[in-house]
């Protein structure tokens, strides 16, 4: 006989009458436990394990629904057959595609956090969706990682406080946030078998920060476990942070979900902590058996040790209460609200976003913002100028309602008012078409590079302004899933044609599209740079509107831009990216700025920099009391004036610097920030609290967050090399 846990019993509700899981208005606990004495074994372990690429069984039997997931976190995932990835050809289901994560952590502001969590939690409520798979909080230790721009940068501070608000936005429409890949992967490179050694005080002051953050202060409903391994256990059956950390101490109640494709093996996934295996087989159903998904490791496998009495009912207990919380949180809420999907609310608060995440990077002779009424003709230039960046990628590429290209955008906000000249300049290979069923690899023609690049010079020679937008696209080795990046410097020859179109016409503007750091060998000889990041589907809306003045660029960057490779702790200490088997963190807690600071190298672009059309002067310090006792709290003040002649945001930053420690401790660590809207002439006082918890640093042979008594320094500033002022206070 053979046992089919997918294919279950036809629905009958007479079970149900006066069950107490369908009162609402009793507590959850008790209605979990209820529902859980009314179930099978076998519909038990069912709930255990996908039925579909992105579902897994609810009870028919007792009316208790299905669990439907979705790809994010930038946006809904188009419909999929049962069993495939390709896109099942629905015409109701094309998205509103919101900016990458990079540019939301760009922001440096909670709110538009708040605006992204709730905006896209309602696409996937309307979708009936009731777990959304992101955000993505995986700390930015290297730009080759080909999964950066998924996630929130290089800080776990800046990451832990955007995190927390998109996590309560989502869930606010009775759909979990499913915050992923838990934990420290950080490389595509053998990601689904790369053993990560990292010090215990790296893990807890690095790499894990964000999670906390979105399990204590967001509430996040489920987590994704990652691919890689961490003390030799795949991280989504792994005991130290499944049960160790996120549930002892954390106290998570949620759901731990894997991801596709990362349970290995039975018993682990029995007792490390996993709740629910997706992705087990992906290629569907015909792996040698009549149902794969019956022998994922928590199936049959799972169900057989449990009727031999080899292992106890309450293990399945215990995943069993974790899911129908995440059921009773979400789709039997009856108070959840209906959400709504593709709207023109969404495409403008994606709009928003992306107006406050693109950063000014550098404005040499003021060519930026495009005044219209000196300009006449504006060549425009690059592939990513009409490029579609919404499609590939990997799991973030979406089925968009539409996309509006740089060039488009620009086309549409100058009209009349000057002529657009456009020419391509460079060209990437052309590749399938993703997730899509029989999809005929292309051909492939002969790329005339030389070609190419003479008539973009041309066209520039008789402009009076250059816009160039190049950067990564969403092919593999470039912003891609499954794969890391092969070199820092740009793909497809572009620093070559930036040079020549540099030497073409002074008035140069390079507009970078990309999730990552990238080199910029030319940036001495260019004007202007501006960091547009994959912006979503009001892209070239966002950009013509910063290009052109309507709007102040204010954002910062979340992560450092080196010169080159070897400024980056990852790869300077020769690790990145293992020998296959083994990656060991040499470098610890010292990740991007921190690590610049203490070898004193002078990045490209500082974390935290970003320009704007205005100016912003700091005034003094000021602390309200020079010692702190060590349950206390002070505070650190400002004032911040807008010098110029426009109104703008001025992102303020606190960083602390402890003077002696027992232990070594970075020369700064960011610990506030606030965006602050001033007009022209305008002042504010901009205040910061710090208590003990601002101090701590993890001491790894104690196991315990420690705030030693000494001095400490309060540093103001623009980025983490803009400091404005400071001031000293003492830890009691």
């Amino acid at each position: 006989m053979v046992l089919s846990l997918s294919l279950l019993t036809a629905p009958s509700f007479s079970q149900s009458k006066g069950a107490v899981y369908l009162d609402d208005k009793k507590p959850i606990e008790e209605r979990i436990e209820d529902a859980l004495s009314r179930m099978t074994l076998e519909e038990k372990v069912a709930m255990c394990h996908a039925q579909s690429k992105f579902s897994s069984p609810g009870v028919p039997r007792l009316g208790i629904p299905e669990v439907w997931a979705s790809d994010g976190p930038h946006g809904i995932r188009a419909e999929v057959y049962w069993d495939e990835w390709n896109t099942a050809g629905w015409t109701n289901d094309s998205c509103i595609a919101f900016p990458a994560l990079t540019c939301l952590a760009a922001t440096w502001n909670p709110e538009m956090s708040a605006l992204y969590g709730k905006s896209i939690g309602e696409e996937a409520r309307y979708r009936n969706k009731n777990m959304l798979l992101g955000p993505g909080v995986n700390i930015y230790r290297t730009p080759l990682n080909g999964r950066n721009f998924e996630y929130m940068g290089e800080d776990p501070y800046l990451a832990s406080t955007m995190v927390v608000p998109y996590v309560q936005g989502v869930q606010s429409n009775g759909v979990a946030a499913c915050v992923k890949h838990f934990a420290l992967n950080n490389q595509e490179v053998d990601r689904d078998h790369i053993n990560v050694n990292v010090s215990d005080r790296a893990l807890y002051e690095i790499y894990l920060p964000a999670f906390k953050a979105a399990v204590q202060k967001g509430g996040s409903w489920a987590i994704m476990g990652s691919y890689n391994k961490y003390k030799g256990q795949h991280c989504c059956h792994n005991q130290y942070l499944l049960n160790d950390i996120l549930r002892k101490e954390w106290g998570f109640d949620g759901v731990v979900v894997s991801d596709w494709g990362g349970v290995h093996d039975t018993k682990q996934a029995i007792y490390n902590g996993l709740d629910m295996e997706f992705g087990t087989w992906t290629n569907g159903l015909n792996w040698s058996a009549s149902n794969a998904y019956d022998n994922y490791y928590l199936a049959i496998p799972f169900l057989k040790q449990l009727r031999s009495g080899e292992v106890k009912e309450e293990e399945v207990n215990k995943k069993v209460r974790n899911i129908l919380r995440l059921i009773f949180r979400t789709t039997m809420n009856k108070n959840r609200p209906y959400g709504s999907f593709g709207t023109e609310e969404h495409a403008l608060a994606g709009r928003k976003i992306a107006q406050e995440g693109i950063v000014l990077l550098q404005n040499n002779k003021n060519v930026l913002p495009i005044e219209l009424s000196k300009v006449k003709k504006i060549a425009v230039i690059g592939e990513n100028a009409v490029k579609k960046m919404t499609i590939g990628g990997g799991s973030s590429s979406l089925k968009v309602k539409y996309e509006q290209s740089p060039l488009a955008g620009l086309k549409e906000r100058v009209g009349s008012q000057a002529e657009i000249i456009y020419a391509p300049g460079y060209e990437s290979p052309a590749v399938a078409e993703q997730d899509v069923r029989n999809a005929k690899k292309p051909e492939q023609k002969i790329i005339d590079v030389e070609g190419l690049r003479n008539e973009a010079v041309s066209a520039a020679k008789k402009a009076d302004v250059v816009l160039f937008f190049g950067g990564l696209n969403k092919n593999e080795y470039q912003d891609c899933e499954g794969s890391d990046r092969k070199e820092y410097g740009l793909p497809y020859a572009q620093d070559e044609l930036i040079q020549a179109l540099a030497k073409a016409n002074p008035n140069l503007v390079v507009v970078l599209i990309t999730g990552n750091a990238v080199a910029m060998p030319w940036a001495k000889d260019v004007p202007a740079i501006v960091e547009g990041w994959y912006s979503g589907t009001e892209a070239g809306n966002a950009l013509a509107s910063v290009l052109m003045g309507d709007v102040n660029p204010s954002g910062k960057l979340p992560f450092t831009i080196p010169v080159s490779l070897k400024d980056n702790s990852a790869i300077a200490l020769g690790e990145y990216p293992g020998n296959g088997k083994e990656q060991t963190y040499n470098e610890g807690i010292f990740v991007g700025y921190r690590w610049s600071d203490k070898q004193k190298i002078k990045p490209l672009f500082s974390f935290g920099h970003g320009l704007s059309y205005t100016s912003f002067a700091y005034g003094k310090v000021n602390i309200d009391k020079p010692k702190l006792a060590a349950n206390d709290q002070l505070t650190v003040s400002v004032k911040v004036k807008n010098t110029g002649k426009r109104s703008g945001y001025e992102v303020v930053q606190l960083y602390i610097s402890d003077l002696k420690s027992s232990l070594p401790r970075p020369i700064k660590e960011l610990k506030g920030f606030k965006k602050v809207l001033l007009n022209a002439g305008e002042e504010q006082v901009v205040s910061f609290t710090i208590d003990k918890e601002a101090l701590q640093f993890f001491d790894d042979s104690k196991h315990e967050w420690v705030a030693e008594p000494g001095k400490f320094e309060a540093l103001i500033g623009a980025s983490s090399t803009d400091i404005r002022g400071k001031v000293t206070f003492e830890l009691q």
